[in-house]
């Protein structure tokens, strides 16, 4: 087994968080998952990012336990979803993900999404962050004008806000007013979800070239530089393994200022201002 990725970055809370993580959205077949999150710590990865609409959090915790390695030397982040916002609904909500996942607390719990409810979805976060039941609490897909009102509401600030994020939406205004606010920003989407020929951009190419990396890497490497947290999604073990290396090697601010020119403002999945989606999937089904 290869030592750990052990670069973090700190949350306002002092808590750290690795900087690389493993995302598995949309990965719901058992053996194809299990070989995923063991692939991501076998290569040292040590950090994993579920969420309940995913329908995996049993399978993570199952592959999770196989490893043996120690929990405490894991980093899982799970996510409350729409339908589940509400005090007590959230409380119940996050019992049931510690169930499914076999563990007794959660590094990070995020809010998934903007949808109505969500200050009375906070505070029992709160709650369960200072019963020392998480970690670390945070949220997903808020824009400014979501955090603000967050702020408002309640005693304790988001300590993370994981959005789209790729070199054609790179989400500058809110990466400031994050940092700003000692917000940490994790990109969902890293790679641009594969929706496009980013990876075949021939200005990542060309830099990949340079430091005899994929333009995936590159891209990967540009969030690092920018201080963000990333989980890149991959079932393949290769793939997992590739977007481990990026940490031997530093982009030159020519690189990144290449990089900034891929910037179109295209985001590729839902706006989190779609009040419509965030009325009907609050909506719990029958």
């Amino acid at each position: 087994m290869e030592l750990a990725i052990t670069n973090s970055l700190k949350m306002a809370n002092g808590v750290e968080i690795p900087q690389l993580g493993l995302g598995v959205f949309l990965v719901k077949e058992e053996d194809e998952l299990n070989m995923a999150v063991k692939s991501a710590i076998y290569d040292g990865y040590r950090h994993i990012d579920t969420a309940m609409i995913y329908n995996n959090e049993k399978f993570v915790g199952k592959a999770i336990k196989e490893t043996e390695i120690p929990r405490e030397e894991l980093f899982i982040t799970s996510k409350v979803w729409n339908y589940d916002h509400g005090y007590e609904e959230t409380k119940a909500a996050f019992e049931a993900t510690l169930k499914r996942l076999d563990t007794d607390y959660l590094d990070l719990y995020l809010i998934h999404w903007a949808s109505p409810n969500y200050i009375e979805t906070w505070q029992a976060m709160e709650e369960l962050y200072e019963a020392g039941k998480i970690k670390a609490i945070g949220v997903s897909n808020f824009q400014i004008h979501h955090l603000e009102d967050l702020m408002a509401h309640t005693k304790i600030k988001p300590m993370i806000n994981q959005i789209e994020t790729h070199p054609e939406f790179p989400q500058n205004e809110l990466h400031e007013f994050m940092e700003k606010h000692g917000i940490l920003h994790e990109a969902w989407g890293p790679l641009g979800q594969g929706k496009h020929d980013l990876l075949s951009h021939p200005v990542l190419v060309k830099i990949g070239e340079k430091y005899n990396k994929t333009a995936a890497q590159i891209v990967l490497r540009w969030h690092v530089e920018r201080g963000i947290v990333v989980i890149p999604k991959s079932v393949t073990p290769h793939r997992i393994k590739e977007n481990s290396k990026i940490f031997d090697f530093s982009l030159s601010k020519e690189d990144m200022a290449e990089i900034a020119t891929l910037n179109t403002g295209t985001r590729y999945a839902k706006d989190p201002d779609d009040e419509e989606f965030l009325k009907t999937s609050a909506i719990r089904p029958e």
